[in-house]
């Protein structure tokens, strides 16, 4: 038995949301119980005891919205790479990266970004993958990168016909054969979803088929009115909304997610609500990416849709999303209220919603029979913490380098910050080696 104790404990129980001095126990691979530090130490005294020295004690983060794929762009400078908007920026960045991804990229991107989720106290993260340089198996070696970590994810493959009708079936192909692969698991650590780049890479033809083959109980990942490009492919192609479209083509549905839906309006978000489908916002990459500010606040409010945040390959700290996501709403729209309790509510309660979708075990809290996944960080509260500003506390003072201990699925992930069973020289050493290669291709 493991007792995590001595920190203020965020449960983020309904009734119990918030424990002075707590502590979390845990036996295998799920919570036992919550308490007090001091009745639960008397209650297993011979637990193994992780001492949180008043730091806080919390669930782990989930990211909702990942390109693991992304981590080799870091320092990349590409040969006339100069956008003047979104479509310059996925032609002339990040379609040329995918396209020179081979399996052996893919794996270390992947060691890469488990590696940085554990360190960031993200134990969860469901990613999309892109490596036309090489399709076949790249889910697998993803796969194999996060059972190597100990991180739980849930995989998907981005089908596009940018690159013909031939790559796009092999695109559908692998994620339909790593689907059935998964499927056969039974420890609740991964899972897999149908996914897609955008509507406007994608002919109703290939949409089709992707779904002809996608199992009743998988739904899609894609996304949705990036940039208004996107928009206006589809009304020009197909003389409707894209939300139409997808509602059309059988796409919508409660394991189905959008990314983004920066452009989409009030009929579109209805026959999201209606189809119960989820939207993940990713505020970080949007204002990277000078795309504007999505309606999520609206969606959120309005129309009751289930909302959940990303980081979408812009970093694997997602705490950067949630001062992102506080800060950006209030600017948009000049109101100092906006997404004070929306953006925490889609961190901390619908991510783990929406990631229970997949999972079972019940995920983004700590009580008796929810997963084992536990965080520790070292924050020393300059004011006092309760029960009613522990999420104050978490936006303007903590950040992922505060993670000190990281516990996925039971098991001691990180210690004192430092990784168990991972020589993190060996690891850092292949990324930049690989990373190399990879630019060396891009730009040769």
């Amino acid at each position: 038995m493991l007792l995590i104790g001595n920190g203020n404990l965020i449960t983020r129980q309904k009734e119990k949301a918030f424990i002075k001095n707590g502590a979390v126990a845990i036996e295998g691979t799920t919570v036992t119980e919550v308490g007090t530090t001091a009745d639960l130490q008397q209650k297993y005294p011979d637990a193994e005891f992780i001492d949180a020295n008043d730091g806080v004690i919390m669930p782990g983060f989930i990211n909702m919205h990942n390109h693991i794929y992304s981590s080799f762009a870091r320092g990349l400078s590409i040969n006339g790479y100069h956008p003047k908007n979104f479509m310059d920026i996925l032609a002339g960045q990040w379609f040329k990266l995918d396209s020179k991804m081979d399996n052996q990229t893919t794996y270390h991107s992947g060691r890469v970004a488990y590696l940085d989720s554990i360190k960031n106290g993200v134990t969860t993260m469901f990613d999309h993958q892109a490596s036309y340089g090489e399709i076949a198996g790249s889910l697998d070696r993803l796969s194999q990168a996060a059972d190597e970590f100990g991180v739980r994810t849930c995989l998907c493959y981005e089908v596009s016909d940018r690159h013909g009708e031939k790559q796009a079936q092999q695109a559908i192909d692998e994620n339909s054969r790593f689907i059935k692969e998964v499927a056969k698991r039974t420890d609740d650590m991964q899972y897999a979803m149908m996914g897609m780049h955008a509507a406007f890479t994608l002919s109703d033809e290939t949409i089709t088929k992707a779904r002809e083959v996608t199992p009743e109980n998988v739904g899609f990942h894609i996304h949705v009115a990036e940039d208004l490009a996107d928009v206006q492919d589809s009304l020009h192609k197909y003389n409707k909304p894209i939300i139409n479209r997808l509602f059309d083509l059988g796409i919508l549905g409660s394991k189905t997610m959008l990314g983004h839906c920066i452009y989409i309006n009030p009929h579109e978000m209805k026959l999201i609500k209606d189809t119960d489908t989820m939207v993940v916002t990713n505020p970080e990459s949007n204002m990277g990416n000078a795309v504007g500010c999505p309606p999520v606040l609206r969606m959120f409010n309005e129309f009751a849709i289930l909302c959940g945040l990303g980081t979408d390959g812009y970093t694997n700290d997602i705490t950067e999303s949630y001062k992102v996501g506080n800060i950006i709403h209030k600017h948009h729209l000049a109101d100092p209220n906006a997404g004070w309790s929306e953006i925490p509510t889609m961190l901390f309660e619908n991510n783990a919603t929406m990631a229970n979708r997949y999972f079972k075990t019940k995920l983004g809290v700590l009580e008796a029979g929810a997963a084992a996944d536990v965080i520790v960080l070292d924050y020393y509260a300059p004011t006092p913490m309760t029960e009613n500003n522990f999420n104050s506390h978490i936006l303007f003072g903590m950040n992922g380098k505060d993670v000190r201990d990281t516990i996925i699925n039971g098991e001691v992930k990180m210690r004192n910050r430092e990784v168990v069973g991972v020589d993190q020289g060996e690891v850092y050493a292949h990324a930049r080696e690989e990373a190399q290669k990879l630019w060396n291709r891009i730009n040769g």
